[in-house]
C-alpha cells in the first residue's frame, strides 16, 4: 500500500458551481436559522415579575416579591428573596406556593414583617432575621394591607375592613330545623356599593378600611379608628408612638363626594382624632419627616376638572404651613420619601412617557437625579413605592424599551447597580422587537408623542399589517417601559404603534383636561394623525391596520369604529359603550358624572353624544368585545350592550367573557392572560393574514 494515492474525480464544472450556490446561500441564511424565536404567548407562563423592593436601614440588603407563574395550577405564586447591595448575595427568603407579600423593615433591620397566604387567607407573619424564625401573628377574618411598624419595633399598624351596620333589614322567619333555604337577598343603601378587585352585586358588602394595631408578638389587633368611613394610606407613626395618620374621608357627605380625603391623625389612647387638612380636595398619603417637625402628603385642590396633576404638599406637625412643593414642574409628583435631613423629599415624576426620581428640597425647586430612556417606580396603572436607607441608598424597580422591570440599587449621583435579572433566560433565548419614538403635528397643531415596535425580522422593503394599541385611564401613559404584551404582537408579524393623545398625563394638567367633558372626541384624532404618521414611513399595508385597546382605549376603540371603516379588524377590550348605563353600574360612577360636566338625567345628549353604542348603525368593521365576567369598573353589560347593537345589525362580531376575571383581566390566571393575547390575535389575524 505504501505510496498508493486514492483517486477522487472532480465533478463537473456545473455542479461544482451549483455546490458551491447552495452552500453560499445556507451561509448566507445561517444567521436566520440560528436566531433566536420571538415571544409567544405562552412565555407568560415563564415571566417572573419582581416588585415592591424594600431595602433594610442599614442600606446592605433589599427584600422583595418575586411573582412566578405555576402553568399546572395555573395560578400565580409569589414568595420573598433577598439581595446584597453589594451583589454577592442573592436566595430566596420564601418558598411555596402560595402568596407572600407587602415585606416591610423593622426600624432596626431586625425583623421583617410581611402578608401570606400560606395559612389560606392572608395573614401578617413576622420572621427573625438573625435565626430566620417566623411567627403568623394573626388570625383576620378579612385581608390586612398596608403595614407599617412603630418606631420602637414593637408594634405593627394596618388596615382592613371591618363590615358596615346594615341600614336596612328585615325581620325573616326561621328557617325549620334541617331546611335548606336560599342565600339571603344582599341590600345596598350606598352610592359607593361595589369596588372592582374587592366585590360587587351578589357578594358580601365592602364595609370600611380601619387602621389596627398589634404587638409584634401577636394577639387581638385593637381597632384605632372608627365609624362608617374608609381609611387608607399606610399608617405613618408620629416619631414617639403616640399618634398615627392616615387618610379618610371622615365626611356626613363622604358617600356622595367624589373628592372628600384629608389627612387625620389618631392617638392611640383612644383620643379623638384630629383632622389636619381642609383643602377643596383630595389629600392622601402623608409621611412624617424623621424629626418629626412636618408632614408631606400628595393630593390635589379640587378644580371641577376631570384630569388633576397629583401635586406634593408638606405642612408643620399640627396641620399649620400648608404650602405646595415642585410647582414648577406641572407634572403629576408621587410616590415621596423623606431624606434623613428632613429638609427634602425624593419623588417618582412622571414626564413625556418617562419616570424619573427627583430630589424636592421644602424650601427650594426639584431637581432630577436619574435621566436617559427608562422609567423608574413603575407598576400596572400605578407608581409602585421605593424605599431609602438611612445612609441614602436606594431600592426602585427600573424598565427600559428592551429591558424588562427589574429592581435596582443606587446612591444618588453614583452608577445604578443591578439586583435582579428576572427574566435573563427568557429573554436570551427570545428575539425581541425594536421600539422607535415617533412624534407628529395632530390635526390642530398639538405635539404628539407615541413609539412603534417592529416585528423581531422586520424587513423595511416589505408591507405589514398595523396594531394600533390604546392606552385607558383616560388619564394615564403610555411609555417606554417594557411591553410584554405588545412585543407578543410584534412577534406575530405586526407592527405596533401605541401613542399618549390629549387627556394623557405626563405632559402638564392643561393636556389632560382637554378632553373634559368631550371624551372620547379630539383624542380620536389624535389617533389617526398618528396611524398617518405611521403609513408615511412606506412599511405599512393600508388595508391591513387593527385596533384594540382595553379601558377607556376599549371605549376609544368602539369609538374609532363609529366613526371610519379604515380598520379591518378590532377588539374592543372591557370599554366603555353606554355612558348613561356605565356610570349607574360602574364602582366610579362619581366619577363618569365629572367626566360629563352634568348627571345623566340632567343631560342625557350630552352622554349619548359620546357613547358607541348609540352609533353602532355606522360601524362595519369586524369587532370582537372582551371582557371579565367580575370587572365592577367597565361591567359586563357595557360589552353587551355594544355586542347586541352589532350582531342586531349582522356586523361580524363575537362577545368574549372571561370567568372570575376583574378589570384588566389581571386576576389570578395566567391562562387567562395567555387566553386574552389569543383571542385579540386570532382576530386580527382573520381578517389580516
Amino acid at each position: 500500500m505504501h505510496g498508493y494515492k486514492f483517486h477522487i474525480p472532480k465533478p463537473p464544472l456545473s455542479i461544482y458551481h451549483a455546490q458551491m450556490r447552495t452552500i453560499s446561500l445556507l451561509l448566507a441564511s445561517l444567521p436566520a436559522l440560528l436566531a433566536a424565536p420571538p415571544l409567544t404567548s405562552d412565555s407568560i407562563f415563564d415571566w417572573r415579575t419582581p416588585a415592591s423592593p424594600q431595602i433594610a436601614p442599614n442600606g446592605r440588603h433589599v427584600v422583595y416579591t418575586l411573582e412566578t407563574p405555576d402553568r399546572f395550577a395555573d395560578s400565580f405564586h409569589s414568595n420573598l428573596w433577598i439581595a446584597s447591595t453589594d451583589g454577592k448575595d442573592h436566595r430566596p427568603l420564601t418558598n411555596g406556593k402560595w402568596k407572600d407579600l407587602l415585606p416591610r423593615w423593622s426600624p432596626d433591620g431586625s425583623k421583617l414583617a410581611y402578608l401570606s397566604t400560606r395559612a389560606g387567607k392572608p395573614q401578617i407573619f413576622v420572621r427573625w432575621m438573625d435565626t430566620g424564625a417566623e411567627a403568623k401573628i394573626t388570625d383576620l377574618e378579612n385581608a390586612p394591607s398596608a403595614l407599617t411598624w412603630s418606631p420602637d419595633g414593637e408594634w405593627l399598624a394596618f388596615l382592613s375592613r371591618v363590615p358596615a351596620k346594615p341600614a336596612w333589614s328585615i325581620n325573616m322567619p326561621k328557617a325549620p330545623a334541617g331546611a335548606t333555604w336560599a342565600e339571603a337577598p344582599v341590600v345596598e343603601t350606598r352610592l359607593k356599593w361595589r369596588a372592582d378587585g374587592i366585590g360587587g352585586i351578589g357578594q358580601r358588602p365592602l364595609g370600611f378600611a380601619h387602621v389596627f394595631v398589634l404587638p409584634v408578638t401577636g394577639g387581638a389587633p385593637r381597632q384605632i379608628s372608627t365609624g362608617d368611613y374608609d381609611h387608607g394610606g399606610e399608617p405613618t407613626w408620629t416619631p414617639d408612638g403616640k399618634h398615627i395618620l392616615v387618610h379618610a374621608a371622615r365626611r356626613p357627605d363622604a358617600d356622595t363626594t367624589l373628592y372628600g380625603e384629608d389627612i387625620w391623625r389618631f392617638p392611640l389612647d383612644g383620643g379623638t382624632p384630629v383632622q389636619l387638612t381642609k383643602i377643596d380636595g383630595t389629600e392622601t398619603s402623608p409621611i412624617i419627616s424623621p424629626d418629626g417637625k412636618y408632614i408631606a402628603f400628595t393630593g390635589f385642590a379640587d378644580k371641577g376638572n376631570s384630569s388633576h396633576n397629583t401635586n406634593l404638599y408638606v405642612m408643620n406637625a399640627d396641620g399649620t404651613g400648608l404650602r405646595q412643593l415642585a410647582r414648577e414642574l406641572d407634572r403629576s409628583v408621587t410616590t415621596p420619601v423623606w431624606e434623613g435631613t428632613s429638609r427634602s423629599l425624593l419623588a417618582i415624576v412622571e414626564d413625556s412617557g418617562r419616570s424619573h426620581l427627583y430630589r424636592v428640597p421644602i424650601d427650594g425647586p426639584a431637581s432630577a437625579l436619574t435621566t436617559g430612556n427608562a422609567r423608574y417606580a413603575t407598576a400596572y396603572a400605578s407608581a409602585e413605592p421605593f424605599t431609602v436607607a438611612k445612609n441614602g441608598q436606594l431600592a426602585i424597580s427600573y424598565s427600559t424599551p428592551s429591558e424588562p422591570k427589574d429592581i435596582v440599587t443606587f446612591h444618588p449621583g453614583q452608577p445604578l447597580k443591578r439586583l435582579t435579572n428576572a427574566n435573563a433566560g427568557l429573554m436570551a433565548a427570545r428575539a425581541i422587537g425594536k421600539v422607535e419614538e415617533l412624534t407628529w403635528k395632530s390635526f390642530d397643531g398639538k405635539s404628539m408623542q407615541g413609539w412603534l415596535i417592529y416585528p423581531p425580522t422586520f424587513d423595511a422593503s416589505k408591507k405589514y399589517p398595523l396594531i394600533l394599541d390604546i392606552h385607558g385611564g383616560p388619564h394615564a401613559m403610555y411609555g417606554v417601559e417594557f411591553n410584554h404584551q405588545m412585543q407578543i404582537f410584534a412577534a406575530r408579524g405586526y407592527v405596533v404603534f401605541y401613542a399618549n393623545p390629549r387627556g394623557s398625563t405626563g405632559y402638564g394638567e392643561e393636556f389632560g383636561n382637554i378632553i373634559h367633558g368631550n371624551y372620547p372626541g379630539d383624542d380620536y384624532k389624535d389617533l389617526m394623525t398618528g396611524v398617518d404618521a405611521v403609513l408615511a414611513k412606506g412599511f405599512i399595508d393600508p388595508k391591513k391596520l387593527t385596533v384594540t385597546g382595553g379601558s377607556g382605549g376599549g371605549l376609544l376603540t368602539a369609538w374609532i369604529v363609529t366613526q371610519t371603516g379604515r380598520f379591518a379588524a378590532a377588539v374592543s377590550q372591557y370599554p366603555v359603550t353606554n355612558w348613561i348605563t356605565q356610570t349607574g353600574s360602574s364602582d366610579i360612577g362619581l366619577a363618569m358624572m365629572r367626566w360629563m360636566k352634568s348627571a345623566p338625567w340632567e343631560n342625557p345628549q350630552q352622554y349619548i353624544n359620546h357613547s358607541p353604542v348609540f352609533f353602532a348603525h355606522k360601524v362595519t368593521t369586524p369587532t370582537m368585545v372582551l371582557t371579565g365576567e367580575e370587572d365592577w369598573r367597565t361591567p359586563m353589560g357595557q360589552s353587551e350592550e355594544f355586542y347586541f347593537a352589532l350582531k342586531a345589525r349582522k356586523v361580524d362580531t363575537v362577545l368574549v367573557r372571561v370567568p372570575k376575571e376583574p378589570h384588566g383581566i389581571r386576576g389570578a390566571y395566567p391562562s387567562h392572560r395567555v387566553a386574552k393575547i389569543e383571542h385579540i390575535l386570532d382576530w386580527m389575524e382573520k381578517y389580516t393574514k
